[in-house]
């Protein structure tokens, strides 16, 4: 099968018609090829220190590393530099060693895993025993969801919400709702009202492409008007929105509202994992139930650097107000060039472009610029809707800031993308 490269997506390559293993590997590298030579394979770029706002990458082209602005970074705060982070993960490793050694069943579950727990359980002010961790943010919810909801139970979830939600449904039912549409997600309340043991609506609080929240006071009353549970992953939000970095539910008053609660160590809390909030049953159940959680070895003593983050949210806020004084920043520039930057209300900021081919242009020039910054095309989002995402830091500076400014500004004279003129 010949695939048009020009017109190609990732998603072309999943399962071409009539080739094997071998042969949709040989025509995926072809494609990879392409792109490189035109300079659009703007991913997995090898980097050579760590998580902040400037990066230092590999350049083929050259002897050594350069140095780029960084905007591809979740670690929102910063705190993966931060000196009492990595003590607390340096201490623990130096008391447990590398690594666990086994699943938390058996023989893996030691003190430093309890305490994050305890900790999730303060932080969302939840009985002791509410919260379990997981290896990723990712297996929270797809392995969470694959042991919650069954064959007789339904998922109604937002078009926006992460891959690992898509996963984590497939052996249930489910249903779409159009993103934050109140509407669409009201229809399929009344459509399923009573034909299910168990309806859970999933939604973000923060959505990781277009940095809007979720319309969750809305639809939690939903919710409860036609029986149905709800689950929140602010992986996106916790650190940024709410008081002290509570997120999106404390930014609404919802603490103690949303039944299910999930989230990831990678991003404010600076490290790897993640997390499900519940209540002290269904903890328990998942514990037994959910099989990448009981099978897999758990967590390594560094994540302990995990509970010195989250304490961190209360003991230095300069953190998060530093955050927002670069997000209003830059998004206040990006407006006056005339950039369509959505509905972003969060570290995540988009720049709209549409178009795939400029957009993966736009990412070379800012990168010949040093200017790191995420290209996002189909299927990560719809075909018209393709995009440059940028994760912005409280370690930014003004000048990197307006630095990153000066490169749209020069990438619009050669690409005229900018598209609202004032």
């Amino acid at each position: 099968m010949k695939i048009d490269f020009a017109k190609a997506s990732f998603k072309d390559f999943e399962n071409i018609a009539n080739c094997s293993i071998q042969q949709r590997a040989d025509i995926h590298y072809e494609f990879l090829q392409y792109m490189k030579k035109n300079g659009h394979l703007n991913y997995r770029l090898l980097g050579s220190s760590g998580c902040g706002p400037i990066i230092k990458l590999e350049n083929e082209d050259s002897s050594g590393s350069e140095k780029y602005i960084s905007l591809v970074s979740n670690d929102y705060l910063g705190f993966t530099q931060h000196p009492k982070v990595k003590e607390a993960s340096i201490r623990t490793i130096e008391q447990y060693g590398t690594g666990a050694g086994a699943s938390p069943l058996i023989g893996g579950y030691y003190s430093y895993h309890k305490e994050i727990e305890d900790t999730l359980c303060e932080f969302f002010n939840r009985p002791p025993g509410s919260a379990i961790i997981y290896n990723t943010g990712y297996t929270a919810n797809s392995s969470s969801l694959m042991s919650l909801l069954q064959k007789e139970d339904i998922a109604i979830v937002d078009m926006g919400v992460h891959a690992s939600v898509y996963e984590g449904v497939q052996l249930t039912n489910t249903k779409r709702f159009l993103h934050n549409n109140l509407d669409d997600l009201e229809r399929i309340l009344k459509m399923v009202q009573h034909g299910y043991r168990t309806k859970l609506i999933i939604i973000d609080g923060v959505y990781s492409q277009d940095g809007d929240m979720a319309k969750l006071p809305e639809i939690y009353q939903l919710s409860r008007r036609y029986g149905a549970l709800i689950m929140v992953d602010d992986a996106h939000g916790i650190g940024v929105i709410g008081d002290k970095g509570k997120g999106v539910l404390q930014h609404f008053g919802m603490m103690d509202k949303v039944d299910f609660i999930t989230g990831t160590f990678s991003k404010t809390f600076a490290n790897i994992g993640g997390f499900v909030v519940s209540n002290p049953h269904i903890s328990a159940f998942l514990q037994y139930q959910s099989r990448q959680n009981a099978f897999s070895a758990t967590s390594s003593p560094a994540v302990a650097g995990v509970t010195t983050a989250i304490k961190l949210l209360e003991e230095e806020p300069q953190w998060q107000a530093k955050l927002w004084d670069n997000i209003n920043h830059l998004k206040a520039g990006l407006l006056d060039l005339g950039f369509d930057v959505g509905t972003s209300n969060s570290a995540i900021v988009p720049v709209k472009i549409g178009n795939p081919y400029k957009t993966s242009e736009l990412g070379r020039i800012l990168l010949e610029q040093g200017i790191y910054t995420n290209p996002i095309l189909y299927p990560a989002v719809s075909k018209k809707d393709a995009r440059i995402r940028m994760s912005i830091m409280a370690t930014h500076t003004k000048e990197q800031l307006d630095k990153v400014l000066e490169g749209f500004e020069f990438s619009d004279k050669k690409l005229h993308i900018a598209k609202i003129k004032y």
